[in-house]
C-alpha cells in the first residue's frame, strides 16, 4: 500500500510540472504562428491582405512564388507558411 501511495505522489507531481510547464511556454506553432504573421505584415502586407481560407498546398505555392519577388529568407518562408496554413 505504502509503495502504491509514493507511485501515486510522483504521478501527481509529474502532472503538475508538466502542466506548468505548458503554461509557461506557448506551444512552437503557436509562437510561429504569430511570428509569421508578424512577417507576412512586414513582407506581404504592403501589396496584400491575408487569405481568409487557403489550403496548405495553395500556400506553399504562392509562398514560393513570392520569395523571389519579395526576398523573403528561408526562415521567413517557414514562419510565413505557419501563418498562412497551420
Amino acid at each position: 500500500m505504502f509503495l502504491f501511495a509514493c507511485a501515486l505522489c510522483i504521478f501527481a507531481v509529474c502532472v503538475v510540472q508538466a502542466k506548468q510547464s505548458n503554461t509557461q511556454n506557448p506551444p512552437p506553432s503557436q509562437s510561429a504562428a504569430s511570428e509569421g504573421e508578424k512577417r507576412f505584415r512586414t513582407n506581404c502586407g504592403r501589396c496584400h491582405n491575408p487569405p481568409e481560407d487557403i489550403s496548405p498546398r495553395e500556400a506553399r505555392a504562392v509562398v514560393r512564388q513570392m520569395r523571389v519577388r519579395a526576398m523573403l529568407t528561408a526562415e521567413d518562408e517557414r514562419l510565413i507558411l505557419a501563418y498562412l496554413a497551420p
